[in-house]
C-alpha cells in the first residue's frame, strides 16, 4: 500500500498563503488534518488569502481544516492553537515552521522594530512553536518538525547586505541543529530550502512583478516536504535543498515547476552556487581598483557602452520619473570605461553624469561595466545580479528596487 498522510495532523505556521498553504494542500489531498496557524483573518490588498479561505481550499482538496489565529510572536496564541488541535484531532504528527519575516536591508538601514520582528517571528516563533508541539509529537509514529530555513553557510557574503535577516533565518536552522540531536530517536527535525526563488505574493512585493518569470512554483516545496514526511524518524538533522531530494526520488523534469519553462531562474539566498564567480566579483569590485580609477583625471570625451547607456537613460528622464523615484544613485563601476557615475532622480528633470553626485547618494551600486550595461539593457535582472554577488548594494534597498522597476520601463529603449 502506498504511504499516505491520511488521518495525520499537520500544524503549519503561516499557512494562509504561499509555501505554507501549498504544503497544506498537498497533505489535504491525502486526507490529512491541517491546523492553519496564521494571523491573517482579513485579506491584505497585496497579499491575498486568510486562514478561513485556506481552510475552505483544504476541505475542497479532501482534508480537514482547523483555522487558528496565531501570531507566532505570542506564546499564548501558539499554546491555545496547539490545545485546540489536540482537542479536535487527538494529537499532532507533523509541525511545519513556515512563518517568516524578511527585510533585505543593511545594518544602518534596518530599524530596531524590523530587527525585533524578524528575530521574534523567525527564530523565537520557531523555537516556541516547536516547544509547544514537542510533547505531542513524541507520541506520534511519524513525528516530524520541518523548518523552512537555509543550510548554515558562514560565507560573509550572506551576512554583508542583510545581517539581521540572516541571523534571524539562521536561528531557525540552529533550532534544527539542536533539536535534532536533543530528540534523536523520538522526532525527526529537518530544514528545507529552495534551490531557486519561489514565486509567492511576498516575492512580488520584494522584487516586483517582473520577477515572476525567474521563479519556480510553490509546488516544488510542497512535493519536497512530502518526501521528507515519508522518511523515518532516523532521518534527522538534515538541511535539504528541494531539487536534491526530488532528484533522489527520481524526478528528472523540473520544467513542470517553472513559472516560465526555459527562462533562467534566480538562485536562492545562502547557497554558494558559483563560489568562483563570487570570489572573482569580490576582487573585481575591490576598493583599491576603484581608488586607482577615481584618482585618474576623467578623460574629457567619454565613449563606450556605459557612456551610451547613460545618454539613453538621460533622454528617458522626465519630471514624472523624478517625482515617482526621489532618489540619487551612485554607480561604482570596475573594468573598462568604469569609475564613478551617478543618476540623480531627485533634482528637477533629473540628471546623470560621470563622477560623484552633488547630493549624497541614497543607493551605491558596485559592479563591473559589462554587468551594468547588461542590467540596463534587460539582459541581467538586478535581483539576479544581487543574489549571485555580481551587484553589491549599499543604502536604501527599497529605492534600489524602485530603480529595477524604472529599468523595466527603459529596457524597450536600450
Amino acid at each position: 500500500m502506498q504511504w499516505k498522510l491520511s488521518g495525520c495532523t499537520i500544524f503549519i505556521t503561516g499557512a494562509s498563503r504561499g509555501i505554507g498553504k501549498a504544503i497544506a494542500l498537498k497533505a489535504a489531498k491525502d486526507g490529512a488534518n491541517v491546523v492553519i496557524a496564521a494571523k491573517t483573518t482579513q485579506a491584505h490588498p497585496k497579499l491575498p488569502g486568510t486562514i478561513y479561505t485556506a481552510a475552505e481550499e483544504i476541505k475542497a482538496a479532501g482534508g480537514k481544516a482547523l483555522p487558528c489565529v496565531v501570531d507566532v510572536r505570542d506564546e499564548q496564541q501558539i499554546n491555545n492553537a496547539v490545545e485546540k488541535a489536540v482537542e479536535k484531532f487527538g494529537g499532532i504528527d507533523i509541525l511545519v515552521n513556515n512563518a517568516s519575516a524578511i527585510s533585505l536591508t543593511n545594518t544602518l538601514e534596518t530599524p530596531t522594530k524590523r530587527v525585533d520582528l524578524m528575530m521574534n517571528v523567525n527564530t523565537r516563533g520557531t523555537y516556541l512553536t516547536s516547544k509547544a508541539c514537542i510533547p505531542y509529537l513524541k507520541n506520534s509514529k511519524i513525528a516530524h518538525i520541518l523548518n523552512l530555513s537555509p543550510p548554515l553557510n558562514l560565507n560573509p557574503l550572506w551576512f554583508k547586505q542583510h545581517c539581521a535577516y540572516t541571523i534571524a533565518k539562521y536561528g531557525m536552522s540552529m533550532c534544527v541543529l539542536g533539536m535534532a540531536e536533543e530528540f534523536k530517536g523520538e522526532i525527526a527535525v529537518n530544514a528545507l530550502w529552495p534551490k531557486t526563488t519561489i514565486h509567492t505574493a511576498a516575492m512580488d512585493m520584494l522584487g516586483g512583478s517582473g520577477i515572476k518569470r525567474q521563479c519556480r512554483k510553490v509546488d516544488i516545496i510542497a512535493d519536497a516536504a512530502y518526501c521528507i514526511f515519508k522518511k523515518p524518524k532516523s532521518f534527522t538533522g538534515n538541511f535539504i535543498i528541494d531539487e536534491n531530494i526530488l532528484k533522489e526520488e527520481g524526478i528528472k523534469n523540473f520544467d513542470v515547476y517553472a513559472i516560465a519553462p526555459g527562462h533562467p531562474l534566480i538562485p536562492d539566498f545562502f547557497l554558494d552556487e558559483q563560489p568562483d564567480t563570487t570570489k572573482k566579483m569580490e576582487s573585481h569590485g575591490a576598493i583599491p581598483e576603484l581608488k586607482e580609477e577615481t584618482l585618474q583625471p576623467p578623460p574629457k570625451p567619454r565613449s563606450g557602452a556605459v557612456e551610451e547607456t547613460f545618454r539613453i537613460v538621460k533622454d528617458s528622464l522626465s519630471d514624472d520619473v523624478v517625482k515617482a523615484t526621489q532618489a540619487v544613485y551612485q554607480f561604482e563601476l570596475s573594468g573598462e570605461d568604469g569609475g564613478t557615475w551617478f543618476l540623480d532622480l531627485k533634482s528637477k528633470g533629473g540628471n546623470v553624469g560621470y563622477g560623484e553626485p552633488s547630493d549624497r547618494a541614497d543607493v551605491v551600486m558596485s559592479m563591473s561595466t559589462d554587468d551594468f550595461v547588461k542590467m540596463f539593457s534587460g539582459k541581467l535582472k538586478p535581483t539576479m545580479a544581487f543574489m549571485s554577488g555580481k551587484l553589491k548594494v549599499k543604502g536604501n534597498m527599497a529605492l534600489a528596487i524602485k530603480l529595477e522597476k524604472l529599468m523595466n520601463q527603459m529596457n524597450a529603449k536600450l
